[in-house]
């Protein structure tokens, strides 16, 4: 009774506000399209939507329809890919979100000796779900999760794969540079730039400054890491990072890391699986080698 591309006309009709438009986007002639939807509301002895002037409003049972329409037509296209990979000898791919800004730069290195040892394997990195990547998860448009804050949900596996502590960034020159840690009430007077994400998922604001009662001077916003950096470096403000990519910086840019508090800030990055992905040998394998130590990070860190 129900098929696949019920569930299609459902989702199309949602997406683009008309029959017409579904129509348009699943090749299929209107009449056609209305004829299938209406025999189908027949079958089920309900109505799938309501007609609101021009416009179509979905009823209990099309919301219904709706909901398992975004839930399995990915499934069912993911599937279709696989096997399509499989039946032209392709070993398939590997979908990777990235849910942290910083992380893209340790990602690279992982990358590289994966792909050397899984050469039928394509790795494909999507950074579109800045802090949006569980839903992406569950609507199987990636495969890993690279997070440094997991959201543990049923259906869901995180894996700590890297340690590593954030730190303050300051000017070399800067009055900071010297000191053993820095206290919440230094960042008072200063700017701090971030990248632009809520202040409640940034480290330094609910682990540092906001138990402390403490806001800096100014908050500033970059979307880039170098140019963080370089503002930084330019005396224009401060920024919270990982202390092995200021080590990595620190080479060619004037700044230096600075401990947040006496205990400063230990961090962990994450990749995060659907459970029933777990057993895909080349996802496995990417976990393990993300476990591996990368020498230049684990000097960083310890510096």
């Amino acid at each position: 009774m129900l098929e696949r591309i019920h569930l299609a006309v459902v989702l199309e009709v949602e997406k683009q506000g008309s029959l017409t438009g579904a129509a348009n986007v699943l090749h299929v002639t209107q009449s056609a399209l209305s004829h299938s939807m209406k025999k189908l509301e027949q079958q089920l002895g309900t109505d799938i939507w309501v007609r609101e002037g021009r416009a179509l409003r979905l009823t209990q049972a099309g919301q219904y329809l709706l909901a398992v329409a975004n839930r399995v037509l990915p499934q069912l296209t993911l599937a279709e890919e696989r096997l399509r990979q499989f039946s032209q000898g392709e070993r398939g791919a590997l979908r990777i979100g990235m849910e942290c800004h910083p992380c893209y730069q340790w990602l690279l290195k992982v990358v590289s000796p994966y792909l050397t040892a899984w050469p039928d394997v394509d790795v494909d990195v999507k950074q579109k779900f800045q802090f949006g990547g569980i839903g992406a998860l569950f609507a199987y448009e990636i495969d890993l999760l690279v997070t440094p804050d997991p959201l543990y949900k049923p259906g869901l596996h995180f894996e700590p794969v890297f340690d590593y502590e954030q730190v303050l960034v300051v000017p070399r020159k800067h009055a900071l540079a010297k000191v053993k840690y820095v206290e919440p009430e230094q960042l008072m007077s200063e700017v701090l730039i971030t990248y632009p994400v809520a202040t409640d998922r940034l480290d330094i604001y609910n682990q540092f400054l906001l138990p402390a009662g403490i806001t800096p001077k100014r908050h500033k916003t970059i979307e880039t890491t170098d140019i963080m950096l370089q503002m930084v470096a330019s005396g224009r403000g401060v920024a919270a990072l990982p202390r092995w990519l200021v080590q990595e910086y620190a080479s060619k840019m004037d700044v230096v890391p600075v401990r947040l508090g006496a205990d400063g800030i230990a961090k962990q990055i994450f990749l995060g699986a659907r459970e029933a992905d777990l057993d895909t040998d080349y996802l496995q394998a990417f976990i393990a080698q993300a476990r591996e130590p990368v020498a230049s990070f684990n000097k960083g860190e310890k510096s």
